[in-house]
């Protein structure tokens, strides 16, 4: 590992907590130049839906640049964008009566926010926005301008303006009706925020510390920006494609967001792919008048092809990972049963996006050492604190190595709590 920290950046992170070099993966499992096997309930955080490499997409792929398909081609037409496209509205959009259009902005979840909100303030003629606090939305300095964590916005190196935080879902732990504060600043003309041009949400927070909000809390906001003319964006970066269960994470709220952001685990082969869905009369964009040479990654357009074709094409998939979202939730339930007599947690989270939140700091990181460091499991976690252990688990875990790994975390709890 000596060239890695010779050569590469300090900014390094993930490797510092598994300190092995890997080689090889394939589903749920990766595999290091040792051939030491480890269980990925990391899932490239969120990035690998369908696993390592899954057999379902390979040959799609392999075809394709056989037969010398285009890798390369900004925003110009190809056959593989034009499948994709055909594709997404046939298997995904028109079932749930959802009408958008689709933009391919740079390939990551912060391109994809970063093109949403200069699209609602061209709409709008408005600069501030709404953001959640515990939100992360990106790196990126107007996704970082959204994000709540102290520290990530601490790298800017510039003053964060023209957002506005506001109490996410049971923030104030139920002691307040929802928005209260929010609808008392906007009705105030002596409030000092200025109009807002949209607001910008996670369902679920993932960075956050796997905070779930309410279905009635999501259709609230809804009913609120409506009713002020507000524009709703659902960053549905890591949440989405099925990660709550649904394609997308506000399908159980039933609502209609004006635009969605989409990355991670889009392209289902972890190659990189962003979209931004508008709702057609806001699609208000120039020619070029947001762009990036990455744009448009064929190779991702025909592996995200084939797996809406393989996944999504009826409920199957979604009410799997219902219920191995459930199997989580009931093992972690009994986790904190056990642990919480000698250290106060509780679990939370939707679907499979899951967490175990431990009050005693630290003790978060110490369970995902220890389970990486005795088992080979591979865990993060999140939360401002770094207070929750997060599961991200591809959705094709097959139950067996879901039994194995949750096992895993329940022993590396007690060695770790002494309960």
């Amino acid at each position: 590992m000596t060239v890695f920290e010779d050569l590469e950046s300090q900014v390094r992170s993930y490797c510092r907590n598994w300190p092995v070099v890997f080689d090889t993966a394939k589903g749920s499992r990766l595999t290091d130049v040792d051939g030491n096997s480890y269980l990925d309930f990391f899932g490239g955080a969120g990035a690998l839906n369908y696993g390592h490499n899954p057999d379902e997409l390979k040959p799609a792929l392999i075809d394709y640049l056989t037969r010398d398909g285009i890798t390369h081609g900004l925003d110009m037409y190809t056959v593989a964008k034009g499948e994709f496209l055909t594709a997404f509205e046939d298997i995904i959009l028109r079932p749930r009566n959802l009408d958008y259009k689709v933009q391919f902005p740079g390939p990551t979840g912060a391109n994809a926010v970063e093109a949403a909100l200069k699209l609602a303030r061209k709409i709008t003629g408005n600069e501030a926005m709404i953001n959640f606090t515990n939100a992360f939305h990106g790196m990126t300095l107007g996704a970082l301008s959204v994000t709540g964590n102290s520290m990530k916005r601490g790298g800017a190196g510039i003053p964060l303006v023209h957002s506005t935080p506001m109490p996410f879902d049971n923030y104030f732990e139920g002691k307040f009706p929802d928005f209260l504060w929010f609808e008392k600043v906007l009705d105030d003309s002596g409030s000092s925020l200025n109009d807002p041009a949209a607001v910008i949400v996670e369902t679920v927070q993932g960075e956050g510390g796997l905070n779930p909000a309410r279905v009635e809390w999501l259709q609230g906001l809804r009913e609120l920006c409506t009713r002020k003319g507000i524009l709703m964006i659902v960053d549905d970066v890591q949440m989405g494609c099925g990660r709550t269960g649904p394609f997308f994470s506000f399908e159980a709220a039933g609502i209609q967001p004006d635009i969605v952001t989409i990355s991670k685990s889009i392209s289902g082969y972890g190659l990189p792919m962003a979209l931004v869905l508008i709702k057609p009369e806001l699609d208000q964009w120039g020619a070029g008048e947001h762009n990036g040479t990455f744009r448009g990654n064929n190779p991702a357009f025909v592996t995200a092809t084939k797996t809406l074709q393989t996944w999504w094409t009826d409920d199957a998939f979604e009410k799997q990972t219902i219920r191995k979202g459930e199997k989580i939730e009931e093992a972690f339930n009994a986790i904190v049963s056990e642990t919480s007599p000698t250290v106060e947690c509780f679990q939370k989270g939707r679907g499979m996006a899951r967490g175990i939140q431990f009050q005693q700091d630290g003790l978060a990181e110490e369970v995902a050492a220890k389970a990486f460091e005795q088992h080979r499991l591979l865990l993060e976690t999140a939360g401002p604190q770094d207070q929750v252990l997060k599961l991200l688990p591809p959705l094709t875990t097959s139950d067996d190595e879901l039994d194995e790994g949750l096992a895993i975390i329940a022993e590396s709890v007690r060695t770790v709590t002494g309960s």
